[in-house]
């Protein structure tokens, strides 16, 4: 298992990037949380098998479509991931 902590920049809030990055992560099978930061980023944290982060990550670089990404900061490593895939309040 890999288990990473990502900050993503950009116009990531009020355009539902939480909700779509929870969505891809449980099609995906991947484990963790996501939130708002009061810095206007969003934080997750992403747990699962390499592919399975590699692909959640290659999502964020994106978001959806309503989202514009300028960067996205990695961590590898990170708090165990709870079962499934929430969205936490805003850090």
């Amino acid at each position: 298992m890999r288990t990473v902590t990502i900050r993503v920049h950009g116009r990531v809030q009020g355009v539902g990037f939480r909700y779509a990055l929870q969505a891809e992560a449980e099609r995906l099978g991947a484990r963790g949380w996501v939130r708002n930061r009061r810095d206007g980023s969003v934080e997750a944290l992403v747990e699962g098998d390499d592919a399975t982060v590699d692909a959640v990550l290659a999502w964020a670089q994106a978001g959806p479509p309503s989202a514009r990404v300028d960067g996205v900061d990695l961590l590898e490593g990170g708090d165990a991931a709870p079962r499934g895939f929430e969205i936490r309040a805003t850090a």
